[in-house]
């Protein structure tokens, strides 16, 4: 018998989607634990017990001086050294909304181990900031899974989730990054419409709810163990979560379940 893979779901003061975060795990046959960022900067350490670290969505400490930033600082200045040897082992790491704000701004995306700098504060060519509407938008949307290599999304091909946020736009310093991504197959998630076309042309609201540079909705590393995004994949995990879902008849498990059953079935396949 193979024992459950162990999860670090952490919170922090301002987090709201913690609880069914684990739900989520627990129910794809993890253990997860709801760790106060506190807890684990105490004990740092206890890191090194977890095969799955997952940052979930909210706001954490208000977002007051932006989103994830002040999550994103503590984390990566006092464990800066522990969170690279995580990223090197072989574990998974997933980041839900402001969760997917914390790994991009303490440098864990878009490079992941291979990106990483150890003596200096990240150099952030990416960043995710005020939708294009300028206020937080609450909706559902269609997604295509533009990188079946990330562990995370193997075996999806298309989604619906709900998404909600204020500051969701992926913005870069440089748009050739979108093809450095694109070859190395980290453009993970891409907005679109009912009919799954991937576009770079950024498409209008509502089928782009931010205003996100190649309508992309979530990102990886070039390893496929680190996955970012925006959508909220843990507020689909029954069909009934659904607005419609006895419109559209849905019955089982929601779209977001497989997510969190890929976390899991990537240890248990070892």
């Amino acid at each position: 018998m193979i024992a459950a893979p162990r999860v670090c779901v952490l919170r922090a003061p301002g987090t709201n989607c913690d609880a069914e975060t684990c739900f989520a795990f627990d129910q794809a046959g993890g253990v997860a634990e709801n760790v106060h960022l506190f807890e684990l900067l105490e004990t740092p350490s206890r890191l090194a017990n977890y095969q799955i670290l997952c940052i979930p969505g909210g706001f954490s400490y208000g977002d007051d001086i932006g989103a994830g930033v002040i999550f994103a600082s503590q984390f990566r200045r006092q464990m800066g050294e522990l969170l690279f040897e995580h990223l090197e082992r072989d574990t998974l790491t997933l980041g839900i909304c402001n969760g997917f704000q914390v790994l991009l701004k303490a440098g864990l995306l878009p490079g992941g181990a291979s990106g990483w700098q150890h003596d200096s504060e990240p150099l952030r060519t990416t960043t995710l900031t005020w939708n294009n509407n300028g206020k937080y938008t609450a909706r559902w949307v269609n997604l295509v899974c533009d990188s079946p290599q990330n562990v995370f999304l193997r075996g999806i091909s298309q989604l619906e989730l709900p998404i909600a946020h204020a500051e969701g736009r992926i913005c870069v310093s440089d748009p050739a990054q979108i093809f450095q991504w694109q070859a190395a197959g980290q453009i993970a998630l891409r907005y679109c419409d009912v009919s799954g076309q991937i576009t770079d042309a950024i498409l209008p609201e509502p089928v782009n709810p931010n205003g996100s540079i190649a309508n992309i909705a979530g990102l990886g590393d070039p390893s496929g163990r680190v996955l970012g995004l925006m959508p909220h994949p843990e507020r689909f995990l029954k069909a009934t979560h659904h607005p419609q879902w006895t419109r559209k008849q849905l019955t089982g498990d929601g779209q977001g379940m497989q997510l969190f059953r890929n976390a899991i079935e990537y240890f248990a396949a070892k």
